[in-house]
C-alpha cells in the first residue's frame, strides 16, 4: 500500500498573521523568493528552512506545517 503525504503549511501563515509576521520579515530572516513560493505551494523545504522558520516565528514545527495523508 502506498500513502502519498502532502505538506500543508496553513499553519505557517496563521502563525504569521497571530505574531504579525510580513513575508519580507521572513525574506530578511534568510527565507529566499523560491522558498516562499515552495511554502505557498506545499512543496517540500529542508529541515534548515524549518528552522530558520521556527526562529524568525519564534515558534514550533507544528505552528509552521502539517502533514496531509491521502
Amino acid at each position: 500500500m502506498v500513502v502519498s503525504s502532502m505538506f500543508n503549511y496553513g499553519p505557517l501563515w496563521k502563525t504569521m498573521e497571530e505574531k504579525g509576521v510580513t513575508q519580507y520579515q521572513l525574506l530578511k530572516g534568510g527565507i529566499d523568493n523560491r522558498t516562499l513560493d515552495s511554502l505557498k505551494k506545499g512543496r517540500n523545504i529542508t529541515m534548515i528552512t524549518l528552522s530558520r522558520l521556527c526562529r524568525i516565528l519564534d515558534c514550533t514545527p507544528n505552528e509552521i506545517v502539517e502533514i496531509e495523508r491521502k
